[in-house]
């Protein structure tokens, strides 16, 4: 039986072709908050924690495929009043301030499904600290302990949603424009196409379509074997000249 990764138009060769030179870190891109500045935020997060001894947290983009934590069990689970949306912009890790890229976030409205991870560890602070660091640090996402409907019933993750007050966020583009600037980006860490290609097969394996990723992933790829169409012509005309 088929499977949805067999309906995908974007692909590693594609994105690497496009992206076959790296990019050098640029520090003073985007400042990164201290472990010593996190702490206080991360505290008041755990203050605000309700409910049993259990540690959960709720995956929608790069945490389902590189979690980057030590986790006990995980649950396909669905949030409701938020989406998944690429409306963060990236100007360092997988874009430039001049070509942004973009991360995505959970926006207001709509649903959103995705995994629910339940951690290991019992002491809050060093269990959420790892992934507190990665979400928090770029000032992009707010945090809430948010209601996560799944098969084995209904927990309390921990959920990052878009910093709306951020000069990151994009508002609500289209897709043509943002899979024009995803399509551009690239960074130390990659291309912005490769997390887009990575997020959605993820999704595809899980069973999860999600319109906006398969809208996107469409459009970018698209544009890559435009790039590369324009890359070959521009080579034979510099050869015939």
């Amino acid at each position: 039986m088929p499977s949805l990764t067999d309906d995908l138009d974007l692909n590693l060769d594609l994105i690497a072709r496009a992206h076959s030179v790296p990019v050098p870190d640029d520090e003073t891109a985007l400042r990164l908050m201290t472990d010593e500045e996190l702490r206080p935020g991360l505290a008041q997060i755990i203050a605000d924690r309700r409910g049993d001894d259990e540690i959960w947290v709720f995956a929608y983009g790069s945490l389902m495929w590189r979690p980057e934590f030590a986790y006990a069990e995980s649950r396909l689970g669905t949030v409701r009043g938020f989406h998944r949306r690429f409306c963060l912009l990236q100007r360092r890790f997988r874009g430039t301030p001049d070509r942004p890229g973009f991360v995505l976030a959970l926006d207001r409205g709509g649903i959103c499904r995705g995994v629910a991870f339940r951690l290991t560890g019992t002491d809050l602070h060093e269990t959420l600290m790892p992934v507190w660091r990665r979400e928090m640090r770029g000032m992009g996402y707010v945090a809430r302990w948010l209601p996560v409907e799944t098969e084995g019933g209904t927990v309390s993750a921990l959920t990052f949603l878009v910093n709306r007050a951020s000069d990151r966020y994009s508002g609500r583009l289209s897709d043509a424009e943002i899979a024009d600037k995803i399509a551009a980006a690239c960074g130390h860490m990659g291309p912005s196409a490769e997390y887009l290609f990575r997020t959605v097969q993820a999704c595809a394996e899980l069973g999860i379509r999600d319109r906006h990723l398969w809208s996107l992933q469409k459009l970018v790829a698209e544009r890559l074997r435009a790039c590369a169409v324009d890359a070959r012509e521009g080579a034979l005309r510099s050869r015939s000249a």
